[in-house]
């Protein structure tokens, strides 16, 4: 599969991970940022899975079901971790991942 194919997948991958981004800076600013430790981690690995299936995607993996189906649960997990938090950054984070998951299904 080309990646034209999959633009609007490539852009919400990319919105993920600058969401996932921005979430993981601002969790380390938190006043109580033990209790943030899962947040930052499951940001971080969102992404990098999100960034890692995005320039696969550019290159046509012939993995593509398989990534996105990981990203999927990755995505998932550290949408539900965000939801907990109630920073805006979190928040919107949740947001992302939660969109994200669900067109990497589609896509799995």
């Amino acid at each position: 599969m080309s990646h034209e194919q999959h633009q609007e997948l490539l852009q919400i991958l990319h919105e993920c991970m600058v969401e996932c981004n921005h979430c993981y800076n601002a969790c380390m600013k938190e006043e109580d940022i033990k209790m943030m430790a899962v947040c930052i981690r499951l940001d971080r690995e969102c992404a990098d899975m999100c960034n890692y299936l995005e320039q696969a995607i550019s290159r046509g993996t012939p993995f593509i079901s398989e990534l996105a189906s990981v990203c999927a649960k990755i995505c998932e997990a550290c949408g539900n971790e965000c939801k907990k938090h109630d920073h805006e950054h979190c928040q919107k984070c949740a947001n992302a991942c939660f969109k994200c998951a669900e067109a990497c299904k589609i896509v799995a």
